[in-house]
C-alpha cells in the first residue's frame, strides 16, 4: 500500500513537472513567434527615417550654387540664388505657364515671385512634374543650347521641360505645373529644416 502510494506520488510529480516543463516551452514558442510577428508591423528605422524631417546646413552653399539632399526618397535642391538670379526672375513671366503660382505646388508662405521663404534660397523638389525625371540645373544666363535667351534655371532632358530659378515651367513644356516647394522651415539663419513647414504642420 505504502509502495503504491510512493508510486502515485511520483507519478504526480513527474506529471506536475511535464506539465510545468511543457507549458514553458509553449510559452518560449508562442514568444518566438510572436515577437518576429509584431516587429514586422512596426516600421523599420528607414521607413521611419525616410518620412522623417531633415536638417541641413545651407552656411556652406556658396552663392550660384546647388545642394541636393534626400526628403523622403526624394531629391530636394537647395539653390543659394545671387542677385542677379533674383534679378532675372520676374523678366520672363510672360513666357512662363504659371509665374504666379496659383497652382497648389508650394505652400502658402511661397506663394511669392522667388517661390521661397527667404528670397536668396530656393528649395524644391528635384523632380519633373511630367513624368518623373530629375532635370539637371543650367545656372549658366543665355545658354546657346536652351534658346540663348536662357535666364537660369533647370532643363529636364527626358523630354525638355524646362524651369527658371524658381522653379517655374515654361509655356509650351510637357511638365504641366511648376517644380513642387515642400514644406519647410528655417531654424537658424544657418540651419533649414524641410519637412516641417514655417507654421509647424
Amino acid at each position: 500500500m505504502s509502495q503504491e502510494t510512493d508510486g502515485q506520488k511520483m507519478d504526480t510529480t513527474k506529471r506536475r513537472f511535464l506539465i510545468a516543463a511543457t507549458s514553458a516551452l509553449g510559452g518560449v514558442a508562442v514568444a518566438g513567434v510572436a515577437v518576429p510577428l509584431v516587429m514586422s508591423m512596426m516600421p523599420s528605422a528607414r521607413a521611419k527615417a525616410a518620412g522623417a524631417p531633415v536638417e541641413v546646413d545651407i552656411d556652406k552653399i556658396e552663392p550660384g550654387m546647388l545642394l541636393t539632399v534626400e526628403w523622403r526618397g526624394k531629391p530636394v535642391w537647395i539653390v543659394n540664388r545671387t542677385p542677379e538670379m533674383l534679378g532675372l526672375l520676374g523678366k520672363h513671366d510672360d513666357k512662363l505657364a504659371d509665374p504666379g503660382s496659383e497652382m497648389p505646388q508650394q505652400p502658402d508662405y511661397a506663394k511669392n515671385a522667388a517661390r521661397s521663404i527667404k528670397p536668396e534660397y530656393l528649395v524644391a523638389v528635384g523632380i519633373c512634374t511630367h513624368l518623373g525625371c530629375s532635370p539637371t540645373f543650367r545656372s549658366e544666363i543665355g545658354a546657346a543650347d536652351l534658346g540663348g535667351d536662357w535666364p537660369g534655371g533647370f532643363f529636364c532632358p527626358c523630354h525638355g521641360s524646362r524651369f527658371d530659378l524658381a522653379g517655374r515651367v515654361f509655356k509650351g513644356a510637357p511638365a504641366p505645373t511648376n517644380l513642387v516647394i515642400p514644406p519647410h522651415q528655417y531654424l537658424s539663419d544657418a540651419r533649414l529644416l524641410i519637412g516641417v513647414d514655417a507654421k509647424g504642420a
